[in-house]
């Protein structure tokens, strides 16, 4: 007898294959077992969905061989994929596959029996909660425990940088795993780069086989082995990055969503996913506590977080609210009440009152002295990596523009290269003018690579306490290439070997650094006036996080005699963002964008999505666009979702592929959603016919992050 079974596979984009293919099976197959089925002339990785009637008069091809030494994946885990599907408008198929460990595509039934066999069957022990006990927790972080305890949520746990949030994070994974023996967390952070630490405080309180991650930095057979421990429910703990959220984890309790306001936790590729709204979801699907943590909130979690007040009822979310650093590293060792760090000091510095082309101020380079002559540390923050942002001919006025994108390609003086940033397309500076052959061309505008020759320059006759010369360090996205190159940068920061960090937004977030008191943020106005809505909630966000990295440890200083400042370089100092910063008040800040936006009807007071479109010419790509907005009038709805004029993207061409978008903007979520899913059948149908031609893929990206 043969069964019919419904499986998941990953089928082409935009493909006209239905969301499930039926194959027939010699045995029953469970829902959630994973098969290896025919595709085409391939035999491809599939999770079986469920069984359907068998049809005597379909001829069907076989389920190839299921990989049934693995437990099925279970209702809650296909539950979740199932709506990240139809929620982001992308196949089932693409959705699951993606979720799962590349690894399990190519391994064969008896590949994989032997790799579950070298693994240990029984559930990992957790070292008892000792080193906690050790740790005197502030008033604000027992309440914060206490109210995650009685209450439901979700929480946002909005604390200032320094309040002692992980140790909050730590004492709530304590609490579950020690109450539930089968329980399971997943503890989320925005980039990798904030893995290794997190993973080593956890693992000491925790032990290390309790303890795995899941990150894209990790070999495929390491993240195999994660995936593997976390489904069989061996491991305990799950520490992660976005892809994490997909984890499958049969004892879930708990999910933290460390820094959530973190861009980076927006899937930019593939299926735009939003990790930290999916851990929303995943935890109310499986009776999960979610826990969203940040000291700058993003403002749809803000004003979910809203108290009930007259007419209005409030948020969903449930607000804990930690506004005092307690004394010592950010909750890692003691720190009290008593002992609690002060947050830094904000100076502006108006650089309309400083000499031309001045690149740090006098006084600011007195401060970073001052620093350097008591042993501490300083940081300055520029987020444009790079030694300039172009090369120009002043002569003729040829910069170094990409051939392949509408973006000028970036000097990177250590390699004497020119790098576009956007398709990688790399060349050795010229000797002289491409253009018109004058020899003297020069680089305009800073990265942090010319900053760090810059400083290097100032502080060349300075000495150390200890006589030695000064050391200027920087870590970015080109100093951290190699494989190991950033534990053992921040290891020399944390050693005391470095004087003057010089990085972008890779160093502004989530490092526990002890002995920094000064941190500079050399040039923020360029945000200030972008098109992009979100820009002054991304700008707020990265400067609060920037000066939070300064006067961590309170003892150290008072021992050392100093106070934590944060310095603002500005063209702007009357601007409004910057008056809020200075008092630290995010909540003041919070209210005055959200009215704004409450006015303007954009988010979270309205709901958008993006129809983009990429195609050999611009031409191309707007007419495919109108030619959908067109066909989506005759849609039920569709006078309930406002749909805006294409326009190219900000950079429009990237590799030679010119790229537009359409704004599609709803007040309900519903009606958005209802037309996208009965907009995808005439997208296809535009793209084969003439409007479509000469598109290359078009997409849709649900709640976008940037427009």
């Amino acid at each position: 007898m043969n069964w019919h079974v419904e499986v998941a596979v990953q089928t082409p984009a935009h493909s006209a294959m239905g969301e499930l293919l039926t194959y027939a099976s010699s045995v029953p197959l469970v829902a959630g077992t994973l098969v290896r089925v025919p595709l085409g002339s391939r035999e491809v990785l599939g999770v079986v969905w469920g069984a359907t009637l068998p049809d005597p008069l379909l001829a069907l091809k076989s389920v190839g061989a299921a990989l049934d030494a693995l437990a099925p994946l279970g209702d809650a885990w296909r539950d979740l994929v199932a709506f990240a599907a139809r929620y982001y408008q992308r196949s089932l198929g693409e959705v699951a596959l993606a979720a799962l460990p590349p690894q399990l595509r190519d391994l064969s039934t008896a590949q994989l029996a032997r790799r579950l066999k070298r693994k240990a069957t029984g559930r990992v022990d957790v070292l008892a909660d000792d080193a906690s006990n050790a740790v005197a927790l502030s008033p604000e972080q027992q309440t914060a425990l206490a109210r995650f305890d009685l209450e439901v949520g979700p929480f946002l746990l909005f604390g200032s940088t320094g309040s002692g949030k992980t140790e909050v994070y730590l004492r709530a994974v304590a609490e579950l795993l020690a109450r539930d023996a089968t329980a399971q967390a997943l503890v989320m952070v925005p980039e990798i780069n904030l893995t290794p630490q997190l993973e080593a405080r956890f693992k000491t309180r925790f032990g290390s086989d309790a303890v795995v991650s899941l990150h894209s930095g990790m070999t495929n057979p390491q993240r195999l082995a994660s995936w593997l421990a976390a489904h069989s429910g061996t491991a305990r703990i799950v520490l992660g990055t976005r892809m994490a959220v997909f984890a499958s984890m049969p004892g879930l309790k708990l999910i933290v969503v460390d820094e959530e306001h973190d861009p980076s936790y927006k899937q930019q590729e593939g299926a735009r996913y939003s990790a930290r709204d999916l851990a929303v979801w995943r935890g109310q699907r499986e009776g999960a506590k979610v826990i969203l943590g940040s000291a700058t909130p993003s403002f749809e979690s803000w004003h979910q977080s809203r108290p009930a007040q007259g007419d209005d009822a409030g948020g969903r979310y449930v607000r804990l609210a930690m506004p005092s650093r307690i004394g010592v590293g950010g909750g890692s060792e003691a720190g009290t009440a008593e002992g609690a760090g002060a947050l830094p000091t904000v100076r502006l510095v108006d650089m309309n009152l400083q000499p031309p082309k001045t690149v740090l101020s006098g006084a600011l380079l007195a401060a970073i002295g001052e620093r350097i002559a008591r042993g501490e540390q300083s940081m300055v923050f520029l987020n444009r990596r790079g030694y300039a942002p172009v090369l120009a001919c002043g002569d003729c006025g040829w910069k170094s523009e990409c051939p392949h994108c509408s973006a000028y390609r970036v000097f990177h003086k250590i390699d004497r290269t020119l790098r576009c940033h956007h398709c990688g397309f790399t060349e050795r500076v010229p000797r002289a003018c491409p253009a018109c052959g004058n020899p003297d061309i020069a680089p305009v505008g800073r990265g942090t690579e010319r900053l760090e020759e810059h400083l290097a320059e100032l502080f060349a006759d300075v000495k150390r306490p200890d006589g030695s010369a000064v050391r200027i360090a920087r870590i970015d996205a080109d100093s951290t290439r190699k494989e190991g190159a950033l534990e053992s940068q921040l290891a020399a920061v944390h050693s005391g070997q470095v004087d003057v960090l010089v990085g972008t937004q890779m160093i502004a977030k989530g490092h526990d650094f002890r002995r920094i008191t000064l941190v500079a943020a050399v040039n923020p106005d360029g945000a200030l006036f972008s098109s992009d809505f979100r820009a002054p909630e991304r700008l707020f966000g990265l400067l609060m996080q920037s000066a939070g990295r300064a006067g961590r440890d309170a003892a150290y200083l008072a021992a050392q005699g100093s106070r934590a400042e944060m310095w603002l370089q500005t063209s702007h100092p009357q601007h409004p963002l910057f008056a809020a910063l200075r008092k630290h008040d995010y909540a003041a800040f919070a209210a005055s964008e959200l009215e704004q936006r409450r006015a303007a009807g954009m988010p979270p007071f309205a709901f958008q999505a993006l129809l983009r479109a990429d195609a050999r010419t611009q031409e191309a790509a707007q007419a495919f666009l109108t030619a959908a907005s067109t066909a989506a009038d005759s849609l039920p709805g569709a006078d309930h979702v406002t749909r805006y004029p294409a326009v190219p993207l900000a950079i429009q061409r990237v590799a030679n592929v010119e790229r537009a978008q359409m704004l599609i903007e709803s007040g309900s979520r519903a009606a958005l959603q209802r037309l996208l899913a009965t907009w995808q059948p005439l997208l296809q149908t535009v793209r084969r016919s003439a409007e479509g031609k000469g598109v290359i893929r078009w997409l849709v990206d649900v709640d976008p992050q940037q427009i």
